[in-house]
């Protein structure tokens, strides 16, 4: 049987081929599955999808229609997904329920220190031989506290490293983490954090309860010279309301992986092509604003983990086996 996966990038595909090899074939394609796209399915009982893939009513109907039974998603979030139009219309879909959070934490402080110590903007000059100091100054983190919004594994992960930075923790989440509490973490309501925080990193699920947890009145309680950073989901931050924070002279540094209208741009190569997002083409116009292109994932510890889990859901499907993984069909009620 031949699997087709959907907005595969140049690194990933030696290891999807080789992860696969021995089991199935498969397809790789670097085009994202879209409504344009998922007539290019018909025929494959399997896909695989990549996270910014839209499985919305319209392409799983399109799916459905071709054929496909099962969707293996090479990520956690499930938001591009409309679980319950996938359910009625009998396709199995599994997700990679967990990968290093390393990866997530890691970069989320990439990002953290790169707006702290400017160090875009010191590498844009010296590019052109020009070695001064002026507009570079950051500040030392120790002794600063930084405000954790989600602490699971890569909130976790984020606050070891924060801990080793010898910052006082600040944390919010539906129920504490105990090896945060072990650290020295103190859990307050999000209001609290927003206001006492120098630096704050998002690392929540995209959910309705936390769509643009980060809006208007939540950015105004802020520090002025307040970092933020979101590495986990575009749609956690209202930006419109952020840009015209920034527009008014506030914040030390904004960090961003990702963006709540992402989807159609990243990824891709748009730099020959006039954006119409204005949001986003003003966003990255401010000196203090660092957006990469939702990489945080991508090392080869991580990477390798999601694709071997894929491997794993397909087998499993085929096999008739089931695992915490599997999002449709739902899991029975007792």
């Amino acid at each position: 049987m031949e699997i087709l996966a959907f907005g595969v990038q140049a690194d990933e595909k030696p290891l999807i081929e080789k992860a696969f090899e021995g089991h199935h074939d498969v397809r790789c394609l670097d085009v994202f599955l879209s409504e344009d796209t998922a007539p290019i399915a018909a025929g494959y009982e399997i896909i695989s999808t990549s996270v910014n893939a839209d499985l919305g009513n319209r392409v799983l109907q399109t799916l459905a229609a071709g054929g496909t039974q099962m969707i293996a998603q090479r990520s956690t979030g499930f938001n591009n997904i409309d679980l319950q139009v996938a359910e009625r219309l009998g396709f199995t879909i599994a997700r990679v329920s967990y990968y290093s959070p390393y990866s997530v934490a890691e970069f989320a402080w990439t990002l953290a220190m790169a707006v702290n110590r400017r160090i875009v903007r010191a590498s844009n000059r010296t590019r052109d031989f020009d070695f001064r100091l002026d507009g570079l100054m950051g500040r030392d983190l120790r002794g600063r506290t930084v405000g954790v919004l989600g602490t699971g594994k890569i909130g976790e992960a984020f606050t070891r490293i924060a801990h080793g930075f010898g910052m006082n923790l600040l944390g919010w989440d539906v129920a504490e983490n105990p090896a945060c509490v072990g650290l020295g973490m103190k859990y307050v309501a999000k209001e609290q954090l927003f206001a006492d925080a120098d630096l704050i990193s998002l690392h929540v699920p995209l959910l309705p309860a936390t769509q643009h947890i980060i809006g208007a009145d939540a950015l105004r309680m802020m520090k002025d010279d307040v970092i933020l950073v979101n590495s986990s989901r575009g749609g956690l931050i209202d930006t419109d309301a952020l840009v015209s924070e920034l527009r008014m002279g506030r914040f030390a540094g904004v960090g961003l992986d990702v963006y709540e209208a992402e989807a159609g741009l990243f990824f891709l190569d748009k730099s020959l092509e006039a954006i119409e997002d204005d949001t986003l083409a003003r966003l990255v116009t401010f000196p203090n604003v660092v957006v990469t292109s939702h990489q945080a994932y991508y090392t080869v510890d991580a990477v390798g983990q999601i694709i071997d889990t894929t491997v794993r859901n397909v087998l499993d499907y085929k096999e008739g086996r089931r695992s915490e993984n599997v999002l449709v069909p739902a899991a029975p009620t007792t």
